[in-house]
């Protein structure tokens, strides 16, 4: 539509004489979007983007609708015969149409269903774990054993899930359904379209149900979700295929996202040169091109890559299907390959550092770090949270105010949201258990307080947005995952890891958590992929969580221990001239030893629920 409609200057300047136009980047404003998608949905049966919503002037809704086209097609009314309709019915009925907006409101208010709520607190780890397994049984039953995911076309990399699933790999009576759905689909996703066998990092989603053909944009808070769960699944495994994704895709991170100024922007486009995919895919000819005659034909054989063609225009998308024979042979071709890839149109990039989507990179980057022992990619969430930080972090409204976004070193306009927030604070939890580095708890806890002052519902839950930020015609309120992890959930897991934490509010944290988790049990075993991480908190919470106390000259090797253990253990580092570990489940502390093969044994002996 920006290019069909908003850029052609008939209808743009009926649009400029007649309304008031506001295009609303939803990266940046989720609230706004938010609240309009349900009213477009409410209205109109079913939602989308582009979106159109026609306000009055109090910001009521009283029209909507997804894509128009700039000429009437397939039953469709043009954008300009809406808008001029729109435009002759203010003009002539403005009263209507107000008491119309006012009705859509009051409608969208009674439409908000009763939450769900279980008493978590009365459940001990057994009743808990009920709900865990029961939700891996139901996940089961939409699982597609033969290409990994659950259900058809489309395919959204389910992270949330998968990171449940990991989590739940180790448990006696469901643990290796888990693994099978969690490692059938890591790698079905490795090895197909959707991930960017060349360049790294994976697209947004597959239009079809085989992960051939991805929609070719790629997401920040999509690669940093998906990196840490392939971290996990390499630290529970051991696969080489989830150790390839990890390097590969945090080196597409530091080349191809990385801004400036240490932090990694929102996103890459899935256009380059007026055509989706155009900057990924290849024919044999392309190939043979690079490659050679006798080489480019079998490079055309491994990646799939075919005259027909997987994609459009006879190109095709590359797959590993197989592992190589020869893998130098591989990464010279890919090498190759990549180099010639360079040489074409770049898909443009939204340079924009938004906090929640940093957030889960940091905690990326920090899992990874530890778990790999890379201490390049440590420092680069280090970096990334001291840009966040000193540059969206505080303000004349409050000390422990969030901004949203920001781009070039500068802070945007938008408040955070309960996302910000909360990944921020993930994310910072991460990074101290990487390092050692008290300030980042500090700050991990300041977020969360915060968040709990300024977004809590007092019914145990949370809503998006803060108590003092800009007021909309409601505020929304939305507890289910979506692409990314819900505010709701990310604060969850961030108040059980703080929990396991310890200090002076810990039972305080895990009240909150537990209030905050009561409306998953429900879900658990109706809907779970709608809860992904509230799953994630709910086993952590059922775990204890674990803390492994750790002190002296070998912090750091009990610290990689236990980055390294599928018992995921918080681990609060304490000063100390000997080296010392101990591990703590509700207060009561086992080992204790300064010998890290011991530790290594118990952590491993208590891996299983």
């Amino acid at each position: 539509m920006a290019h069909e409609s908003f850029e052609d200057s008939e209808i743009a300047q009926f649009m400029n004489d007649n309304f008031v136009n506001i295009k609303v980047d939803r990266e940046e404003r989720p609230d706004i979007d938010s609240i309009y998608m349900e009213a477009t949905v409410a209205l109109t049966g079913h939602g989308g983007w582009p979106m159109s919503v026609f306000l009055d002037h109090e910001g009521r809704p009283f029209f909507a609708g997804t894509y128009f086209p700039p000429q009437p097609h397939h039953g469709l009314p043009s954008f300009p015969q809406v808008l001029e309709s729109i435009s002759t019915t203010w003009n002539q009925s403005k009263e209507s149409i107000e008491s119309a907006g006012s009705r859509i409101i009051d409608a969208l208010e009674s439409r908000r269903p009763p939450m769900s709520y279980s008493d978590i607190a009365s459940m001990d780890s057994t009743k808990l774990t009920e709900f865990l397994r029961g939700a891996v049984t139901t996940l089961s039953k939409s699982f597609d054993a033969t290409n990994g995911g659950f259900e058809g076309a489309p395919k959204f990399p389910p992270s949330m899930i998968l990171e449940f699933l990991i989590r739940m790999s180790t448990d006696e009576s469901v643990g290796t359904n888990a693994l099978h759905m969690a490692s059938r689909t890591l790698e079905a996703m490795a090895r197909g379209g959707i991930y960017d066998q060349l360049g790294g990092g994976f697209a947004r989603y597959s239009v079809d149900g085989q992960w051939v053909v991805p929609h070719f944009e790629k997401m920040l808070y999509d690669n940093a979700l998906l990196i840490r769960v392939y971290a996990h699944w390499w630290r529970l495994t051991g696969s080489k295929v989830a150790e390839r994704i990890v390097h590969e895709s945090i080196n597409f991170l530091l080349s191809e996202m990385r801004t400036p100024e240490g932090a990694f922007a929102a996103a890459l486009d899935a256009d380059s040169d007026g055509e989706e995919g155009k900057f990924y895919a290849w024919t044999p000819a392309e190939l043979i091109a690079v490659l050679g005659e006798s080489e480019g034909t079998a490079a055309a054989a491994l990646f799939q890559v075919t005259e027909h063609g997987t994609f459009e225009h006879g190109k095709s998308t590359l797959q590993l299907l197989n592992d190589p024979n020869d893998w130098t042979q591989w990464s010279d071709w890919r090498s190759l390959l990549f180099n010639a890839r360079a040489q074409r149109v770049y898909p443009g990039r939204d340079d924009k550092v938004v906090a929640a989507w940093n957030g889960l990179t940091i905690a990326a980057l920090a899992d990874a770090g530890a778990i790999f022992g890379n201490e390049e990619w440590i420092e680069a969430a280090r970096s990334a949270a001291d840009l966040v930080i000193s540059v969206h972090m505080g303000s004349d409204r409050r000390a422990d105010y969030l901004a949203r976004t920001s781009r070039d070193g500068k802070v945007g306009s938008s408040a955070g949201v309960l996302d910000d927030y909360a990944n921020m604070s993930e994310g910072l939890i991460s990074l101290y258990e990487a390092t050692g580095e008290s300030e980042w708890l500090e700050l991990a806890r300041t977020l969360a307080y915060s968040a709990v002052a300024h977004f809590a519902d007092n019914s145990g839950g949370f809503y998006d947005t803060a108590d003092d930020a800009q007021k909309l015609i409601r505020r929304p309120r939305e507890f289910t995952d979506n692409a990314e992890p819900s505010g709701w959930f990310a604060l969850a897991n961030c108040l059980v890891r703080l929990s396991g934490l310890g200090g002076t509010n810990a039972s305080e944290m895990r009240s909150l958590a537990e209030s905050g988790l009561s409306v998953v049990p429900k879900f658990a075993l109706s809907s779970p992929r709608a809860v992904g991480w509230g799953l994630v908190a709910l086993w952590s919470l059922a775990q204890g969580p674990w803390e492994l106390v750790i002190s002296g000259p070998s912090s750091r090797e009990f610290a990689g221990i236990g980055a390294r253990s599928p018992l995921a253990p918080e681990i609060l580092w304490e000063e100390g001239a000997e080296s010392g570990a101990q591990v703590c489940k509700f207060s009561v502390c086992e080992l204790p030893t300064k010998d890290p093969g011991v530790l290594a044994k118990f952590l491993k002996t208590r891996a299983t629920l």
